[in-house]
């Protein structure tokens, strides 16, 4: 009797391995790709900006920073939002991340007070249509110390985090 309930199961897994391998290849085949299901979602047209700042700054005076955004190459007027983050490369300054003001046909600014000389550099965090992007430049506003002239023959920007590969 113990041996006719082995043969019973053993039975019983050779005919639910076969249906249920019937099954499974009716759902994967369900799932293959169709030709024109990479037209069926929406292609993504980034967002680009173009950063504009003066030829010289200098210390202590109200200056005007810029950024034209266009999308599909049209200037983008309402962009979800457009804020200007500042700081000094030698970690001296880092000014709170600001809202920029839209002044019409695609350009955003921000108007700056900057009271120190230095190497400065501004990422501009911009948002429209679900394209996101944060494009940066560096900056000189009045002299450079020996360090920042230094550190720019270097030619490696601080503010990048350095990867290590660890095995």
């Amino acid at each position: 009797m113990h041996n006719k309930e082995k043969g019973c199961s053993f039975s019983m897994k050779n005919k639910i391995q076969p249906v249920f391998v019937l099954i499974l290849s009716l759902f994967l085949s369900a799932c293959s790709l169709k030709e024109d299901a990479a037209d069926l979602y929406q292609k993504e047209s980034p967002l680009e900006a173009e950063i504009i700042i003066p030829e010289t700054f200098s210390n202590n005076n109200q200056e005007n920073i810029k950024v034209v955004l266009t999308q599909d190459g049209k200037k983008v007027e309402g962009a979800d939002y457009v804020h200007f983050e500042i700081w000094k490369q030698d970690g001296s300054l880092h000014y709170n991340m600001e809202q920029a003001k839209e002044v019409g046909n695609g350009k955003y600014a921000l108007s700056k007070d900057f009271d120190s000389n230095g190497l400065y550099y501004i990422k501009v965090h911009a948002s429209n249509n679900g394209s996101i992007i944060m494009p940066q430049k560096q900056f000189v506003v009045g002299g450079l110390t020996e360090s920042e002239l230094q550190y720019l023959k270097q030619d490696l920007p601080k503010n990048d985090a350095v990867h290590e590969h660890h095995h």
